[in-house]
Order: structure tokens, then C-alpha cells, then sequence
């Protein structure tokens, strides 16, 4: 039933702008699949679901791997002014704060950037660890960052 579920899921997120889990929840009880929200928020874990602008200054579930998904430097820009709150460093580790719920997307983003110097990132809730090799490139990407949040 899992493996049907998750199929369906992104069917729906690939049709329809789902915000919330109880939106999705709602779409797949229309689908007449009956879940509870703790099933739904391990669903959206598993299947590894991002936000991202839906272009009308809210969010929307996607599928990391979806194609149509373009994080061009003016999506950046706007990702980073409604969602990042603050950036700070250490040697090679840069910490990007974000409001509750937009680390993984602006992760994403960032991850999707393909920046050479970015080994990779690792987001919590609200909290992005970003990992830089070279350690001199740090303050680089720090300031990069920095100027998508003017």
C-alpha cells in the first residue's frame, strides 16, 4: 500500500499546488486513501518533498527531482528574501538560518546551484549546515549568500 500511496502523492503534487500536509491528506482521501497526518508527514520525509515558490509568494510541495523545478539567480534572490534570515561562518562551515520550514528548500536550491566550492548541504528545520573545499573559498560563498538576502 505504501509503494501505491507514494505514487499517487507525487502524481498529485506534479497536478496540483498542495501547501500543507492536511491539503494532501484531503487529496488523497478524494483518491479514496485514508490516512492520518503522522502517515503523510513520514510520507513527505521519505519521498524526500521540498517547498518551493509557487510564484505568487507562497510554497508548494515538490519532488526534488522534478525537471521543472529551476532555481535561476532571480528565484534565488526571492527564495533567500522570503525565507533566509541570517548566514555565519566558521573555517570551512557556513550556518544559514531560515524561517521554521525553509531549510530544505533553500538546501535544495543551493544544492542545485552547483557552485564547485559547495561539497554539499545538510538542513534541519530552519537551520542549513553548508560544507566548502576549499576552506579559503568560504568567505566567497559567505558573501554570496549575503548578497542574494539585499
Amino acid at each position: 500500500m505504501k509503494s501505491i500511496r507514494h505514487a499517487v502523492i507525487k502524481d498529485i503534487i506534479e497536478e496540483q499546488v498542495i501547501e500543507t500536509q492536511e491539503e494532501l491528506a484531503a487529496a488523497l482521501r478524494e483518491r479514496r486513501i485514508q490516512v492520518t497526518q503522522a502517515t503523510v508527514s513520514r510520507d513527505i520525509k521519505e519521498l524526500m518533498l521540498i517547498k518551493v515558490p509557487s510564484g505568487d509568494g507562497r510554497y508548494r510541495y515538490a519532488s526534488p527531482m522534478q525537471n521543472t523545478i529551476l532555481f535561476t539567480e532571480d528565484r534565488m534572490r526571492r527564495l533567500f528574501a522570503d525565507t533566509v534570515t541570517d548566514c555565519d561562518y566558521s573555517e570551512n562551515l557556513i550556518v544559514v538560518k531560515t524561517l521554521p520550514g525553509g531549510a530544505s528548500t533553500v538546501a535544495s536550491a543551493l544544492d542545485h546551484a552547483n557552485w564547485t566550492e559547495v561539497i554539499g548541504t545538510l538542513a534541519g528545520d530552519d537551520t542549513i549546515l553548508v560544507i566548502i573545499k576549499p576552506k579559503e573559498a568560504t568567505e566567497k560563498i559567505l558573501q554570496r549568500l549575503q548578497e542574494y538576502l539585499k
